[in-house]
């Protein structure tokens, strides 16, 4: 294990911050999140970008928010076949062992992974259409949106049209899952699907009676 190192020193020091003084100034209320556990009212599924911190967004403390991030903030369709499968287990972690109220899927402004599997659909990267490319295949659960993007639009338009079926389609493919679907059904559980725009601070949900993304 010689290719581990340690820390950087700009993350010690970070960290020895935020220990002398967040920690310091809240720790009763730490340690009783150790000893007491998590019990999260909704979960958050949200891109792997850097640029999107969704307990920024909603003024969230720790433990508010059971968050897992992947490239594109997608969720894949239910395939109970053995293989890995790092969201779908979140998913199910989130719904039949934390029985979270909520689940939240959030999607972006001028998100790479989207982009990429527009690149990919045009023919303009043909590296992921790879078998081993590990992004490609990810992608792939967004191939369908590909297809309803209208030809005449512009990129930014089509583009921002992708990263909202992104939403659209995680929102889908969680409702074949056969214990979301019992919780939604029992009034256990609700979905909701939201796009940020980075740049602006913006934020819009989707809106059943609309069928459009609508500003919050």
């Amino acid at each position: 294990m010689d290719h581990i190192k340690p820390l950087p020193q700009y993350l010690v020091q970070r960290f020895q911050g935020w220990k002398a003084t967040t920690y310091m100034e809240n720790r009763a209320w730490y340690r009783r999140l150790a000893q007491d556990g998590q019990h999260p009212r909704a979960m958050v599924i949200s891109c792997c970008d850097s640029r999107v911190h969704v307990t920024s967004i909603f003024g969230a403390d720790q433990g508010e928010f059971f968050i897992h991030r992947n490239i594109a903030n997608l969720v894949p369709p239910y395939e109970p076949d053995g293989d890995h499968h790092g969201t779908s287990a979140a998913v199910e972690y989130a719904v039949t062992a934390l029985h979270v109220a909520h689940i939240v899927v959030i999607g972006h402004s001028n998100c790479g992974g989207v982009k990429g599997c527009h690149d990919m659909c045009s023919g303009a990267a043909p590296e992921l259409e790879e078998k081993s490319s590990f992004v490609g295949r990810w992608m792939d659960i967004l191939r369908p949106g590909y297809g309803d993007l209208d030809d005449g639009a512009d990129i930014d338009d089509r583009l921002r049209a992708l990263e909202k079926a992104a939403v659209m389609i995680s929102l889908r493919n969680l409702m074949s899952f056969p214990f979301v679907a019992a919780a939604v059904e029992d009034d256990r559980l609700t979905l909701h699907g939201l796009w940020t725009d980075t740049g602006e601070g913006g934020l819009e949900q989707y809106d059943a009676a609309e069928r459009d993304f609508v500003p919050v």
